[in-house]
């Protein structure tokens, strides 16, 4: 059900009133209401809309960069937690990290139940037609970044770290950061370092399914989970990521399904990729690890049963 975004300040979309009256009236239908933090107009429709039905809130990560903004949203944010008859939080170190689902008053609340991912939602095979477009051969090794390019992704220290590995780096993704890092590949004089742009659904499968290992640099808390992670162990693909407290090292255990560096290191990034590219052995053992452990944590029919688990208990009393 839709209703129109008013305006975005710090990418929060507020509605007006069409979205509490369409609100209210679908929790008169529902057995019970599930929310995701964070999102502050979901607070205002959950208090303005009356709701009195069960109601739990799936906790995706603190409000880290806006702290003005979150000083004034706090009070409405406290009323909203401990409101709710469950706080699902994602993974155990976010769980123990976060200011918020640390504090006492949610000790009773919370539940752990990991981000994942519907195998069956994908593509059974992608569009390989993304390794012509860039101009190396998809069978030969190559490192491979996707997302959005934030100021948290930390994505500079990968092209730095660039310079000391003698295999492609493609970075797939745009934002707006892009134009930075291009410029400093090109200040550095780097021919390994591959900018892949947007890619297809179809492109990232193929990428995924054929990189040597999904590196995921964050080096900042803003990177709350890391769901691409979780798609590379879907493809059995080795991780190499940033221990930031998150959880990013929940998806990828260290020295069982990749390595997990200190952040903001190219040269433990620099290592950590040549150490694969020296053992293949690792390449292999990483990966099968990593799809075994997105099968017991991670996939989509793990993810449903918990959740229909929490809800029924819930919806039942």
């Amino acid at each position: 059900m839709r209703a129109r975004s008013w305006f975005a300040p710090a990418s929060c979309d507020i509605g007006g009133i069409e979205a509490v009256s369409t609100f209210r009236r679908l929790v008169q239908q529902a057995d019970l209401v599930h929310y995701m933090f964070p999102w502050p107009f979901a607070d205002v429709l959950h208090h303005a809309s009356g709701n009195d039905k069960p109601s739990v809130l799936t906790y995706i990560s603190d409000v880290i960069r806006q702290r003005s903004l979150n000083t004034l949203y706090a009070p409405l944010m406290w009323q909203t937690l401990k409101s709710m008859r469950a706080v699902v939080f994602n993974a155990p170190r976010y769980a123990t990290s976060s200011p918020v689902l640390s504090d006492s008053q949610l000790y009773d609340k919370l539940r752990q139940i990991p981000l994942g991912i519907d195998e069956a939602s994908y593509a059974k095979s992608g569009d390989d037609s993304i390794f012509d477009r860039l101009g190396f051969d998809g069978s030969s090794q190559y490192f491979l970044f996707v997302g959005v390019l934030r100021y948290y992704k930390g994505v500079q220290y990968l092209i730095e770290a660039a310079s000391s590995v003698r295999v492609p780096i493609v970075i797939a993704g745009s934002g707006p950061m892009a134009r930075s890092l291009m410029n400093q590949a090109s200040a550095l004089g780097l021919s390994n370092v591959i900018f892949a742009g947007q890619v297809s659904d179809g492109e990232k499968i193929s990428l995924i399914g054929r990189c040597t290992a999904l590196i995921l640099p964050s080096h900042l808390r803003s990177e709350a989970y890391g769901m691409v992670l979780v798609e590379a162990a879907m493809y059995g693909r080795p991780l190499i990521s940033c221990e930031i407290g998150t959880g990013t090292s929940y998806v990828n255990a260290h020295d069982e399904t990749g390595f997990v560096i200190p952040p903001a290191d190219p040269a433990a990034l620099a290592a950590a990729m040549n150490r694969l590219l020296d053992q293949q052995g690792l390449v292999e053992k990483f990966g099968f690890a990593a799809r075994r452990r997105y099968e017991e944590y991670f996939s989509g029919e793990v993810m449903g049963q918990a959740y229909a688990s929490l809800f029924s208990e819930f919806a039942a009393r």
